[in-house]
C-alpha cells in the first residue's frame, strides 16, 4: 500500500520562542521567506503525500489561515501586475488535502500523533515534524526516501544520522540490530543516553514513515517524561510486534527548533536562497572579532 498521508504536529507551546510564539505558533516563524511548517508541506507534498493532517493547538488558526486561500490578497497582487508572487501565494493552497485536528491538551508528541488517528485510517503514514528543516538539493526528498525503505521493507522506517558522540545526550539513540548500507534494523531506542551508554551514534531526527499499528501501541502507552505520551516509547514498544528500520538519509538537517537553531538555519537556507550572493558578501564584511 503506497504511503498517502503524513501528520505534522504543530500544536506545541513554543516555549523556546517565547515570547514570539505567545501569539504565533512557533511553526509560522519565518525561515528566509517562509513559515518553517512550509519547508515540511513541501517536502510531504514531493514525496508523493496527497492528504496532509496538521494538528494544532486550540485557537493556533494562524497555521489554518496560512494553508487558506486569501482572496482578498491574490486580487491585490493581480491588480499589482505582480504574477510571480501571485503565483507563489496560490501555490501554498495548492499542496493536495490540507486537513487539521486540535489537539485540546498538549500531551507529548506522541499524543499528537494518535489524534491523527480517525483520518489517517489503517493506511502506514508519514510524521514530519517540521523543527527538522531536510534539504536535498541533488536527489529525492527525505520523506520519500523513508517511504522507498518502507516500501521495500515493509516496516516502519525512521530517520537516522550520525552524530557526534557527546551529542547523543540530545537524541533518541539506535541500538542496532543489524546494518546493512544505509538500512539499520533497530533493536531498541534509548531516549538521550549517557555518552558511556550510549548504544550507538546513530540519532533518530524527525522523520518517520510508521504502520497504523502504532496507533494501537500508542493507546497502551503511559505518559512518560514530564507526564507526556512520548512517540519514542511507542516506536519501542512496536518494536516488540514488528520489525522498525532507521534509514541514514541522503541530504541535509537543520534544527529549527531552538533560537540558535533557527538562526543558523536561516543563515543555511539563506545562503543558498536566490539573494545568496548579497547575503554572503555581508556575512563576509561583519567584524566578528569579540
Amino acid at each position: 500500500m503506497r504511503v498517502r498521508k503524513a501528520v505534522l504536529p504543530a500544536a506545541g507551546f513554543g516555549t523556546r520562542f517565547l515570547p514570539a510564539s505567545k501569539a504565533v505558533p512557533k511553526e509560522m516563524m519565518p525561515l528566509v521567506d517562509r513559515p518553517i511548517i512550509q519547508y515540511a508541506v513541501e517536502e510531504a507534498a514531493a514525496s508523493g503525500i496527497d492528504q496532509i493532517i496538521i494538528v494544532i493547538a486550540t485557537g493556533r488558526s494562524a497555521i489554518e489561515d496560512h494553508f487558506d486561500s486569501n482572496a482578498s490578497l491574490e486580487r491585490w497582487l493581480e491588480e499589482r501586475g505582480d504574477i510571480e508572487m501571485l503565483r507563489t501565494i496560490r501555490r501554498i493552497s495548492e499542496f493536495g488535502t490540507v486537513a487539521f485536528v486540535h489537539q485540546r491538551e498538549q500531551l507529548g508528541l506522541g499524543h499528537a500523533v494518535l489524534m491523527a488517528k480517525d483520518l489517517v485510517g489503517e493506511e502506514p503514514f508519514a510524521v514530519l515534524l517540521s523543527d527538522d528543516v531536510m534539504i536535498n538539493r541533488s536527489g529525492e526528498p527525505v520523506t520519500k526516501q523513508l517511504i522507498d525503505q518502507y516500501l521495500a521493507h515493509r516496516g516502519s522506517v525512521v530517520a537516522v544520522q550520525r552524530v557526534e558522540r557527546e551529542d547523543v545526550t540530545r537524541y533518541g539513540i539506535v541500538d542496532p540490530l543489524h546494518e546493512e548500507g544505509r538500512l539499520v534494523e533497530i533493536r531498541n531506542l534509548v531516549e538521550k543516553p549517557a555518552v558511556d551508554e550510549a548504544p550507538s551514534d546513530l540519532a533518530v531526527l524527525g522523520r518517520y514513515v510508521l504502520t497504523p499499528k502504532v496507533f494501537d501501541v500508542l493507546e497502551q502507552t503511559p505518559r512518560g517524561a514530564g507526564g507526556e505520551i512520548q512517540l519514542t516509547d511507542a516506536i519501542r514498544g512496536l518494536i516488540h510486534e514488528q520489525p522498525v528500520f532507521g534509514y541514514q538519509f541522503d541530504g541535509v538537517r537543520h534544527d529549527a527548533g531552538t533560537r540558535v537553531g533557527w538562526l543558523k538555519a536561516n543563515v543555511a537556507v539563506g545562503l543558498e536562497s536566490d539573494d545568496a550572493d548579497e547575503f554572503r558578501a555581508y556575512i563576509r564584511g561583519l567584524d566578528l572579532r569579540d
